[in-house]
């Protein structure tokens, strides 16, 4: 039963669009299929550094820790402005020089796996929301007198499903004919993506100013 509640409040969360979403939504149409999975994978381990901090009960502390809380806010915001602003200024995808007529754009240049698990992982890891949602599932959720070993699977089960949740986001993107209208007018996606990032980073730091 408890097993349940935590795999019901883990869908709600997961199913929810939000810097996670957005990321893989981003890497699925500019990059490709690779890309998107490798960043699905750096989502879903981060899940396993904020379970292991809720085990510990570092989260509580965390949570309880104004300035500390700030910080974390402040540092997912510039993280997502950074990614935001990048966006921003893409540009038209032109084709190569010497190519044939009517040939299409060339798609931007692939990110290694190691730079796209990084990406992943990065947007979850510094996402305050996500370690709250932690903190308060482990408290609300998960009794006390339940053994470390089984919340520990809970957690691996949690990292496991957004890891498959987000590699179906993934795939659902980068079908050939979603990804051939984006080639065609990608920038002005890239861009409306950018605003995104943008608008979530200013709502996790005017957050942090309350």
């Amino acid at each position: 039963m408890e097993f349940l509640k935590v795999a019901l409040a883990h869908l709600l969360a997961v199913a929810s669009p939000g810097p996670d979403f957005a990321m893989v939504l981003r890497q699925s149409l500019t990059h490709g299929h690779r890309t998107a999975v490798w960043t699905a994978i750096g989502v879903g381990s981060a899940i396993c550094l904020h379970v292991t901090y809720s085990l510990l009960g570092i989260g509580v502390l965390l949570a309880n820790s104004p300035l500390a809380f700030t910080v974390l806010k402040f540092a997912a915001a510039g993280y997502l402005a950074w990614v935001g602003i990048h966006d921003l200024r893409a540009k038209p995808r032109q084709a190569p020089s010497g190519a044939a007529a009517g040939a299409g754009p060339v798609p931007p240049r692939t990110p290694s796996a190691r730079a796209a698990w990084m990406s992943g992982f990065a947007v979850n890891a510094l996402n305050p929301k996500a370690g709250l949602f932690f903190v308060a599932l482990f408290a609300a959720v998960i009794s006390p007198k339940t053994p470390k070993l089984i919340q520990a699977g809970y957690g691996v089960w949690v990292s496991l499903a957004t890891m498959a949740w987000f590699c179906l986001v993934a795939y659902v993107f980068t079908r050939d004919r979603v990804r051939r209208a984006f080639l065609s007018h990608g920038h002005w996606i890239d861009r409306a993506l950018g605003a995104v990032f943008l608008l979530l980073a200013a709502s996790l730091a005017f957050a942090s100013l309350r």
